[in-house]
């Protein structure tokens, strides 16, 4: 049995003030939205304040608005996955998600990958992420202390001069 604020959403789903009304309790309920609330910028916003996660069922140009992304980053740093391939290549979108979830490097691209401050961030709150670093800064020796110490299962993604150097050291 579909609960009744699903089913209300889905019966409402092309009446904005509605579909506002309940965003506004429960944020996910936008994914019973028509697509035009989906890219109605004020709907999204009410949704995610409510609910970070809402941001999934954002329309794609709003997953594109680095407004929009950041405040759902702010909430639930997780969602930066969601974002759009530019904004997964912007500095601060990709910097403000990894400073609590480290894993956000995944989705990060390439050459954010290669840049220090982001790499140091997300090591040291999920040393393993150093897997997705640039093979650059995965032979860089601070970066890969960070991650070390955060992990120490991360040794396994470190360049081998680095893992031939810290055998020698212990």
């Amino acid at each position: 049995m579909e609960e009744k604020d699903v089913t209300e959403a889905k019966q409402n789903s092309t009446n904005r003030e509605c579909i506002l009304n309940l965003v506004r309790k429960k944020g996910k309920l936008l994914e019973w939205a028509d697509d035009s609330l989906k890219n109605d910028e004020e709907i999204v916003k009410t949704a995610i304040e409510n609910d970070a996660e809402a941001i999934e069922f954002a329309s794609s140009k709003l997953k594109d608005n680095k407004k929009i992304m950041l405040l759902a980053i702010k909430n639930a740093p997780w969602t930066a996955c969601y974002a759009s391939e530019r904004l997964k290549a912007d500095r601060e979108v990709i910097l403000e998600s990894v400073k609590t979830y480290g894993q956000t490097l995944y989705f990060a691209s390439e050459e954010l990958r290669d840049d220090e401050e982001i790499v140091k961030t997300a090591v040291a709150n999920k040393g393993l992420i150093l897997k997705y670093a640039s093979l650059r800064l995965r032979d860089n020796e601070e970066i890969a202390k960070i991650a070390i110490e955060q992990d120490k299962r991360a040794i396994h993604y470190v360049s081998e001069r680095l893992k031939n150097k810290i055998k020698e050291e212990n």
